[in-house]
């Protein structure tokens, strides 16, 4: 089991140039990648994407790449000549209009022309590398901190998964008794009308017969047990399953609500109430998992 949250920070160098590759993985439903890296590894766009997918199969994944050009074809070209004519230019026109303060670089830097990106041209084979390779091991760190986190939500998950099943079989012993229950009241209000009925009088036989046939949940115990087996099953595989557990929940809910439905016991009703506030509790930590 893994969390679906984690970070994971990947440096390699050339050369050329060193690149950093970070990355965020938030909670969602789907798999969502979000990139963001330089004019010069837009080439790389369709790999980066392909990479992190075949690894992670469920989450946000924010993908931040950055690269210092050290030198090479893609560090920056700056104008001098164009820049000192700029710096001449600020400078006389501050004097002949007597104005204040100080003329930076930033200005200068930013002036048209001053500072261009150099034009695009295939990425070196070195340099791609060293991309892919920062992200491997950022990839390498963030599944590590997610199967670190999803070792916690296992054994949560455990533990009140097993809880629902103790319930469970709690519920299967009470569930004859809530049958003679019923007998016993019916004898009773029938005696409160000033009637003396038999226990083996047919009216009697067929009206208990009756509740026990509408109020029989023996088929809605036998699946939660089997969902219950099988969301242990799952929960311990390494494969992304937080959909398939999400899934179960549902089924484990409608199962909880059906037997809640048809059951004539308080003591009955009340484990039914504690296990669908425990299976909400699942289910918020459920949605962590990838």
């Amino acid at each position: 089991m893994r969390s679906m949250t984690g970070y994971g920070r990947g440096r390699a160098a050339t050369d050329e140039c060193k690149v950093v590759v970070e990355l965020q993985a938030l909670n969602k439903r789907q798999t969502e990648i979000v990139l963001s890296l330089p004019e010069a590894f837009s080439s790389l766009e369709t790999e980066i994407r392909t990479a992190i997918d075949r690894k992670i199969h469920r989450g946000r994944i924010n993908t931040n790449i950055s690269a210092q050009f050290v030198r090479g074809e893609f560090a920056p070209n700056l104008n001098r000549q164009l820049a000192k004519a700029y710096l001449e230019t600020f400078s006389a026109v501050q004097k002949e209009l007597g104005l204040a303060g100080a003329i930076s670089i930033e200005m200068v830097l930013r002036a048209p022309g001053v500072l261009d990106a150099p034009e695009q041209q295939e990425l070196k084979s070195v340099t791609r590398q060293a991309v892919l390779t920062a992200l491997e091991t950022a990839l390498e760190q963030l599944l590590a901190m997610r199967a670190k986190e999803g070792a916690h939500l296992l054994r949560d998950l455990t533990r009140r998964i097993k809880t629902l099943r103790s319930n469970l079989g709690k519920i299967r012993k009470l569930q004859p008794r809530a049958t003679e229950r019923f007998l016993n009241s019916l004898r009773d209000r029938v005696k409160s009308h000033g009637v003396d009925v038999p226990l083996d009088d047919d009216r009697l036989a067929k009206e208990v017969a009756f509740f026990a046939e509408r109020s029989d949940f023996s088929e809605e115990v036998s699946r939660l047990e089997s969902h219950i087996t099988q969301f242990l099953a799952i929960a311990e595989s390494e494969d992304a399953i937080g959909r398939t557990l999400e899934f179960l929940c549902q089924e484990i809910g409608r199962e909880l609500n059906t037997l809640s439905a048809k059951a004539n016991d308080a003591e009955i009703s009340q484990l039914v109430v504690h296990s669908k506030a425990e299976l909400e509790k699942i289910r918020e930590q459920v949605s962590n998992v990838e």
